[in-house]
């Protein structure tokens, strides 16, 4: 079939259609206008509303409420270090954990320590021996010098009483002796007598000499026996030396206990163990920082305050706490402190503001709240919002 042939044919199909289609286009001028549907005027009316009521919300609670969204969970976490140098031989936790106060949490190489209290410890049993022995001696050397004086004492009466005897004797011979040569002058006694009397009187004198002599060595002696006493003093100085020396040792003991105590480490509260920072055989030095814990019961807030807005955050203040954690969850909580300072002073670089261009910036202020902590959710560093009534 030809071109022509075709244009042909679509100009029939055009003919035989064009009735249909005035046809068409009459019917649908002749129907009525449509009517809008009343629901897409309930629908716009609403959303209408919406957007007011939430505007009107947003607004109210811009000027009745005050957000502050610098701020986060803080605890008190204690770093826990070693004062004793050693090897780690026993590692019972780890990051995470929870512990009881007095759970052992690492023990550091004890053997030396040890040894050193034992070898106090037999010193000291050393000491308890030789004040023992001390006390003995001194105990037996009183009552021997004691006995030892008090014969000496009965030897010095016995040479008195000795001495006494033989003085009576001298005076009787001499008496004898002058009578005797008062006599012999005359005839009245006989030459013999005379040398009697004359030999007595001799015998009494060597006899008080000797009597006297014995008295002397009497008193020699117990002088010896009360000189040996000051051995007593001797052995009582040596028993008060001990004293200070079983102190000494004593002091050195309980440094050594507090060396060998500190070589285990324990939790010191109830808690759990943020980071623990060595391994088991690991060397630690004084001051080594072995391990992070903290207490979950005793956590807070911690925020920076804008300077305009801290008026709403005086001391007592309540306020809400939602965390970014927790979606849906609204803690309350309570200022307890308002920082006397703001942040900006702490910098380590601080801006004197030496070129004389000055911008404001608006300060902050740190400011710490009070929350009850709820079945250990609130996690130190964990990132949180504050909300305040300004009308308060």
């Amino acid at each position: 079939m030809t071109h022509r042939e075709h244009q042909d044919d679509d100009q029939e199909t055009d003919l035989r259609t064009a009735p249909d289609k005035k046809r068409e286009a009459e019917s649908e001028t002749a129907l009525p206008p449509a009517r809008p549907r009343p629901w897409r005027w309930y629908g716009a009316i609403l959303a209408t509303l919406i957007v007011l009521g939430g505007g009107g919300w947003w607004l109210y609670q811009q000027l009745t409420h005050v957000v502050v969204t610098d701020a986060r969970v803080a605890a008190d976490i204690v770093a826990m270090s070693s004062r004793v140098p050693g090897w780690v031989t026993v590692l019972e936790v780890t990051d995470g954990d929870a512990a009881q106060r007095g759970r052992v949490l690492i023990r550091i190489d004890d053997r030396e320590s040890r040894l050193r209290v034992e070898a106090l410890d037999a010193q000291l049993a050393g000491i308890a021996r030789r004040r023992e022995e001390i006390e003995a001696r001194i105990a037996l050397t009183d009552r021997q010098t004691q006995s030892r004086i008090t014969a000496k004492q009965a030897a010095v009466r016995a040479a008195e009483a000795r001495l006494a005897a033989a003085a009576a004797q001298l005076d009787l011979a001499r008496q004898e002796n002058d009578r005797a040569e008062k006599l012999a002058p005359s005839g009245a006694i006989n030459r013999a007598r005379l040398d009697q009397t004359r030999a007595a009187l001799e015998t009494a004198k060597q006899q008080t000499l000797s009597a006297q002599a014995d008295l002397e060595n009497a008193r020699a002696a117990l002088a010896e026996a009360e000189a040996a006493r000051g051995e007593l003093t001797v052995l009582r100085t040596q028993l008060a030396e001990l004293g200070p020396e079983e102190q000494r040792l004593r002091a050195q003991k309980a440094q050594a206990e507090l060396d060998l105590e500190d070589r285990t480490i324990v939790m010191p509260f109830d808690g759990v163990v943020d980071r623990v920072f060595v391994d088991k055989g690991e060397y630690v030095t004084p001051g080594q920082r072995l391990l992070m814990v903290h207490d979950p019961e005793r956590v807070r807030v911690e925020a920076n305050v804008k300077e305009t807005d801290i008026r709403f955050f005086r001391p007592g203040k309540s306020v809400m706490i939602t965390v970014d954690a927790l979606p849906g969850r609204r803690f309350e909580g309570r200022v307890t402190r308002v920082g006397q300072s703001a942040t900006s002073e702490f910098a380590l670089l601080p801006n004197p503001n030496p070129s004389g261009n000055f911008t404001k910036i608006t300060q902050r202020l740190p400011v710490r709240i009070a929350v009850q902590q709820d079945g250990g959710e609130l996690k130190p560093g964990m990132m949180v919002e504050l909300e305040a009534r300004a009308d308060d």
